[in-house]
């Protein structure tokens, strides 16, 4: 016992040597090539006095970041994840300066802008050198895990011994889809799915609700409901605000209305952990959580996650490096699109390079830093959400090269989490999964030359820009709202009724992909479509009848909710089926439409795009080239990639529907985890949902 601890330190002071070593070695070679940096006198030193200044230099500089950036991180905490990655070389540099400063002599000595590039240069080759003699070896890696996990259990007062309940890891891969999984399986792109698929895991396809996004996704999943969430983002007549799914104000608004509702905490109640979610899903264990990002003081622990993986000045100087090189990918890939004349094509200008990076980059790492010391701290469950794939799939398309590269990167991920898996105080089960997909397709405006907005206000007869007053769609509903009004005037003086028909605010149009909702906030009740007509005679008829719009759900005083399609269509809602104007859209779809029907903020007019089965394409009332949101293809369609030894989630063979059952599946392997387990085969027996 005794001898492996003196081998185990003598292999850890020979680690340090070798990095101040390969760290001296390293400022020399940038003394001489950086005009700007001097380890010299002015009068000039030899060689061996340069080589002791360097190696005074390097060691203060490692001494300074061992000691000193985990306070400067911490106290760093309040100020926002992509300003923070930014002045990551910054506060590196400034403690190379400190570090010059602190050789005997003055002999140090560089320009503030050539201490960040040999700060960072330094932080990244110590890093390497740092982790190669770490892992050169299984069982060198193996020790470093191992202590790092006794570390924490001992911070927690645990003993040694290896826990029997096996633990859970939710891992969540934002956007996609089952179909995209499963291509990217097939095709070799994430080998580490592959070789789950069908020898450790089942992939089992699930239906989300109308609402096929995050927001409404996430909340069904870790509370238990999405009641009232009929979108992305919607218009509340009661409060008078609108509600936007990844705003934090809004998120904490929603996950406090769920656990009101169902009176639980959430999926991760007991020792469970949410890193990069919307919701906390009861955890108490936090790391970039929105819903509590809006709080402040001691109640937001959302940021510690920064600090956990930021303490660390290697994983700072790494993740800016990997953000700054992120920011180059996209600009030239969207230049080399550009180039080629690709086609549809969105805007990927402005700040959208940088906000992929801190998806792709910055979120990812933190995340994945999270999850692992979560694993050897041996937590009961964790959920996590990778962003990255969502984030490109709007932009680039769900099937381009680019978004498949992000799922290679991922895939490192998965693979990365999994080994360490092996060395937790605990087995843990790794579940994947999504909460929606996209559906390509060229945008609403792309095709037809103006905004949803522009064609509502031009069917309500109010102004529209003048590039949508001159496309064909804007002038076609400028046309008929001007006949509907002449007509609704002649009708109102030929019954002596008032001259001036029924008027109220103009109407507040929200995108959620390709679902848009419509709602006139004058009134504080729903509008029914004969109020609608009355105000705006055309409207209805100019929204049912376009070309790029699938199907209306309005409230009818005669005949309650009504689905309104092309060539005139219009079915009760109690009456809908899968057959109708719902057909193309495939099973559930009516189901889906009756629910969201009910909620009490569903908007005046729910506007869903049309769907091409054929293509399997959309029309996006954002500037999306990959989409979700509503109904239409491979968006409504994510995935559960789960163990064979946990239950079928499926056990009935009538597909798997909505976020609030996979919420039911997910706790019944929870409660699986915590006694004996029963391998089962792909097509074994399972417990039936709760």
């Amino acid at each position: 016992m005794a001898e492996g601890r003196w081998r185990s330190a003598g292999s850890a002071l020979l680690r340090v040597i070798v990095v101040w070593a390969v760290s001296t070695l390293t400022m020399l070679a940038l003394a001489g090539l950086l005009p700007d940096f001097q380890l010299q006198s002015d009068d000039g030193d030899s060689i061996t006095r340069t080589a002791i200044t360097a190696a005074w230099g390097a060691g203060a500089f490692g001494l300074l970041t061992a000691l000193v950036w985990p306070v400067v991180v911490r106290a760093l905490l309040l100020v926002p994840a992509l300003v923070l990655g930014l002045l990551v070389f910054f506060l590196n540099g400034s403690l190379l300066l400190i570090a010059l400063w602190l050789i005997p002599d003055g002999r140090g000595a560089a320009d503030p802008e050539t201490a960040v590039v040999v700060a960072a240069v330094m932080s990244a080759v110590a890093s390497t050198t740092s982790t190669a003699l770490a892992v050169r070896d299984d069982n060198a890696y193996r020790r470093r895990l191992s202590r790092l996990a006794d570390r924490r259990r001992r911070r927690r007062g645990e003993d040694g011994v290896r826990t029997q309940s096996p633990g859970t890891v939710f891992l969540q891969l934002d956007g996609v889809g089952y179909e995209v999984l499963r291509a990217a399986a097939d095709d070799g792109v994430m080998s580490t799915v592959a070789g789950w698929i069908g020898t450790t895991h089942r992939l089992t396809p699930w239906r989300t609700d109308w609402s096929s996004q995050t927001g409404a996704s996430q909340l069904g999943i870790l509370h238990g409901t999405n009641h009232d969430v009929p979108a992305f983002r919607w218009y509340e007549k009661d409060s008078g605000r609108v509600m936007v799914s990844n705003r934090p104000a809004s998120a904490a608004e929603l996950q406090r209305r769920a656990i009101e509702r169902t009176g639980d905490g959430g999926l991760l109640t007991v020792d469970g952990a949410s890193r990069g979610n919307l919701f906390s899903g009861g955890a108490d264990q936090l790391a970039l959580v929105l819903s509590m990002a809006a709080r402040r003081g001691k109640a937001n622990r959302s940021r510690e996650g920064y600090f956990a993986y930021f303490s660390d000045p290697a994983n700072a100087v790494r993740t800016a490096v990997s953000f700054i090189a992120e920011v180059a990918r996209e600009i030239g890939q969207s230049t080399r699109a550009r180039l080629r004349g690709d086609r549809p094509r969105v805007g990927r200008g402005g700040l959208y390079p940088f906000i992929r990076a801190f998806a792709t980059v910055v979120e990812r790492d933190v995340v994945v830093a999270a999850v692992i010391g979560d694993m050897l701290a041996g937590r009961t469950a964790v959920y996590a959400d990778l962003v990255a794939y969502d984030e490109v799939a709007h932009h680039s398309g769900p099937h381009s090269r680019d978004a498949s590269l992000v799922l290679e990167r991922l895939d490192r991920s998965i693979a990365l989490m999994a080994k360490v898996a092996e060395h937790a105080p605990r087995d843990y089960r790794i579940v994947l999964l999504s909460d929606h997909g996209q559906s390509p397709g060229n945008t609403f405006e792309g095709v037809y030359g103006l905004t949803l907005k522009d064609l509502v206000r031009a069917g309500c007869g109010l102004p529209v820009s003048r590039r949508a007053d001159r496309s064909k769609s804007g002038a076609e509903a400028r046309d008929a709202a001007g006949d509907a009004l002449r007509s609704a005037l002649h009708r109102q003086l030929a019954d002596g009724a008032d001259e001036h028909p029924e008027r109220g605010s103009d109407p507040i149009v929200l995108a959620s992909g390709n679902l848009a909702l419509i709602s006139f906030p004058d009134t504080a009740e729903r509008l029914s479509r004969e109020q609608i007509e009355r105000r705006h005679p055309a409207l209805l008829r100019t929204l049912a009848s376009h070309p790029g719009i699938g199907f209306l759900l309005v409230r009818s005083e005669r005949h309650g909710s009504l689905v309104l399609g092309p060539g005139g269509a219009e079915v009760p809602v109690t009456a809908l089926d899968d057959d109708g104007p719902l057909a193309v859209y495939g099973p559930g779809a009516a189901e889906a439409v009756r629910r969201t029907d009910s909620f009490p903020h569903v908007a005046d007019i729910m506007v869903n795009s049309m769907y091409d089965p054929d293509a399997g394409t959309v029309h996006a009332f954002e500037e999306q080239i990959g989409s979700h949101g509503g109904l239409g293809g491979e968006q409504s369609q994510p995935f559960l990639l789960s163990p064979l030894d946990l239950s079928a989630p499926d056990s009935g063979g009538k597909g798997l529907t909505g976020s609030e059952r996979v919420h039911r599946v997910l706790r019944r392997w929870l409660r699986e985890c915590e006694g004996p387990q029963v391998p089962l085969g792909p097509d074994g027996p399972g417990q039936g949902l709760p």
